[in-house]
């Protein structure tokens, strides 16, 4: 590949595969039709980009248009973004989660004119905001029968199918396709190629502007940081596209590997998939690979008699192979031996779990607690931990693949400069790059600001906002607190996530959140104390445990009361909490809890799309709950 010119734009990176890495006839994208898996050719893929292409160029669609997509992931949602970048339209992604008043928001101040839309529920959503949105010009069902939700709407736009589109326009493409060669052609690297709206964890969502030259480069510098991704990878692709992490660390990384994408069916499904699939690549955020962890520590520790000790055996021989491993020197016989033993009796069974080839994983949207991590990685399967934000066009650091460092998230990817800044002073301790890295390395704790080639142009329609993330030196504020830790980057927490009690301490919420996950009675933990005299917090247990040790049927679940009031489910919970808050300092502990009955969710705008908790929305939809925690006797340790 380097004796060969980098595409430097988004549409520029399929035709490079198939002048340079494989045929045309080679698989691009998989899917499962029915009960089969399909493979699409880059051929046949970029036929149907190129007639959606057609159709846009006849609609009247120019380069700047904003072109919508609300849809899950699959190879609709890639036809159409290759189809609208290549003719230098903006991909304006929406969640599908959101609201109607956020979708509607969304239409509006992009001034979307054409809308993908991915099944009927999201359908019916739009319809009830489409009038509203007067530069919306047609909605395209990516599926038949739409009709029945739209025919009695009396919408303004016009209503075409996907399946449609493709069949108008395919004839469309002998018209236009020398238009779309040179529109493709004409597409600069600082044009833009996306607006991403912020998921709102506070605020009005907003638009981030990301150009070509800010994926395009992420890419190089993720592939040439984890060398081993490779043109015969297969990537299981089920984080949501409309998010920048799945966008570019799996979408356009395997457009600039020449990878595959293969589309998980639904995360409920996921687990089925990956034994299907086999995929060797695969994104994930930390609450997975805790519950793969949680569900094989249980089944190996619970199995009793010789099952469990060799159980415990294997992780003890995986432990001190992987420790050694990370310390650059070679097993002895002995150890090499017993590892493979270790992974004949146990850990080839949790692997063939995952389909069996993962070469390893990428974790981002959160901290992965340090347990979870050692655990894959006496396995045989590294999770190579990321961060990053919309604003930085997702991963700006990412472990090295020959260099671990559990609880960081790894080395500055190459075209980025990361400050850490003193919180009271403003003064910047330390500037690092990829170049400069050294592993002895460690600063004092502050803001991470961000340069270089992965910072976003700015927010849309919002100079003002613009100017108070990015400074007059062209740092970007993060607004997350972390340090340099053996040279790789480490997150503490968010700035505004931090809690300060009403002695004036300053409590990092995330880390505290991560020492009582280690307990496997606890599946989601939110931390409260700001401004209050003591840390409590709202936790949830793993529906399947209280189920396994009180006997809760599915009716206990469904009552309408959210906390759980049994003094025997609180003992049983207040054993761990007791234990593992010798780990931290003592205004980090917690004095009081409640129980939830049931997880926090997006569904019910508790949580973002990565999975991160909505602090003011928690806080203020539980406050009595909260309030009541202050009103009890708590001891005064």
């Amino acid at each position: 590949m380097n004796a060969v010119q980098k595409p430097t734009t988004v549409p520029a990176l399929i035709r490079h595969i198939v002048a340079h890495i494989h045929p045309d006839t080679h698989p691009f994208l998989t899917h499962k039709v029915k009960d089969a898996w399909v493979d699409i050719s880059y051929r046949d893929a970029i036929e149907n980009i190129d007639a959606i292409s057609a159709w846009f160029l006849h609609l009247g669609i120019q380069k700047g248009d904003r072109i919508g997509l609300v849809i899950e992931n699959g190879p609709e949602y890639i036809y159409f973004d290759q189809a609208l970048q290549q003719i230098g339209a903006i991909n304006t992604s929406i969640y599908p989660t959101l609201t109607e008043t956020e979708t509607e928001y969304i239409l509006n101040d992009s001034g979307l004119k054409v809308l993908l839309v991915g099944n009927p529920f999201l359908l019916r959503k739009v319809v009830k905001v489409a009038n509203s949105c007067p530069a919306l010009m047609r909605i395209i069902p990516a599926f038949d029968e739409f009709e029945k939700y739209t025919e009695k709407a009396n919408l303004n736009a016009g209503v075409i199918s996907l399946a449609d589109v493709i069949q108008q326009g395919l004839p469309l493409v002998k018209q236009y396709s020398q238009t779309i060669n040179i529109a493709r052609e004409a597409i600069l690297p600082s044009d833009l190629s996306c607006l991403i709206y912020t998921s709102g964890t506070t605020g009005t969502p907003k638009g981030v502007m990301l150009m070509h030259s800010n994926f395009v480069q992420t890419v190089w510098g993720g592939l040439s940081q984890i060398s081993i991704v490779d043109k015969d990878d297969v990537f299981l692709s089920f984080l949501p596209l409309s998010h920048v992490f799945e966008r570019a660390a799996t979408y356009y990384i395997c457009m600039g590997a020449g990878a595959r994408i293969a589309f998980s069916q639904s995360l409920e499904l996921l687990a089925k998939n990956m034994t299907e699939v086999r995929p060797t690549i695969m994104n994930c955020v930390p609450r997975l690979l805790e519950r793969i962890h949680d569900k094989a520590m249980k089944n190996g520790t619970t199995a009793g008699g010789m099952k469990t000790k060799i159980f415990n055996w294997a992780f003890e021989v995986g432990s001190k192979y992987r420790t050694i491993r990370e310390s650059g020197k070679n097993p002895g016989v002995i150890l090499r031996n017993q590892y493979k033993l270790a992974d004949k009796l146990v850990f080839s069974k949790i692997k063939e779990k995952t389909g069996g080839r993962l070469k390893f994983l990428i974790s981002g949207g959160g901290a992965l607690p340090k347990n979870v991590g050692e655990f894959f990685g006496n396995v045989g399967i590294p999770v190579l931990e990321g961060y990053g934000l919309t604003e930085t066009t997702g991963p700006v650091c990412v472990t090295e693949f020959d260099r671990q460092v559990y609880g960081t998230a790894g080395r500055i990817l190459p075209g980025s400069e990361f400050g850490i800044q003193d919180v009271e002073t403003g003064k910047i301790y330390t500037v690092q790059t990829h170049q400069s890295m050294d592993p002895q390395f460690t600063s004092p704790e502050g803001e991470i600001l961000i340069k270089g080639v992965a910072v976003m142009k700015g927010y849309w329609n919002k100079p003002e906002e613009t100017k108070a993330a990015i400074d007059a030196n062209g740092w970007f504020h993060s607004g997350d607190i972390g340090r340099f830790y053996k040279g790789y980057v480490q997150i503490t927490d968010r700035l505004k996530n931090m809690l300060v009690n009403a002695y004036g301490k300053n409590i990092y919420p995330t880390p505290v959140e991560n020492t009582y996950l280690k307990s496997p009675k606890i599946e989601q933990i939110f931390l409260v104390g700001d401004r209050r005299e003591y840390v409590t917090a709202i936790i949830v247990p793993p529906k399947e445990l209280l189920q396994e040790t009180f006997g809760f049927k599915e009716n206990w679940f469904e009552q309408p009361e959210p906390f759980v009031d049994d003094k025997q489910v609180t003992d049983w919970l207040a054993q761990d909490i007791r234990k593992l808050s010798n780990e931290l300092a003592k205004f980090e502990r917690i004095k009081n809890f409640k129980i939830k009955r049931n997880p926090f969710s997006m569904e019910e705008g508790e949580m973002t799309v990565t999975l991160k908790a909505k602090r003011k929305v928690i806080e203020k939809k539980y406050a009595q709950a909260i309030d009541e925690m202050y009103m009890q006797e708590v001891d005064a340790d």
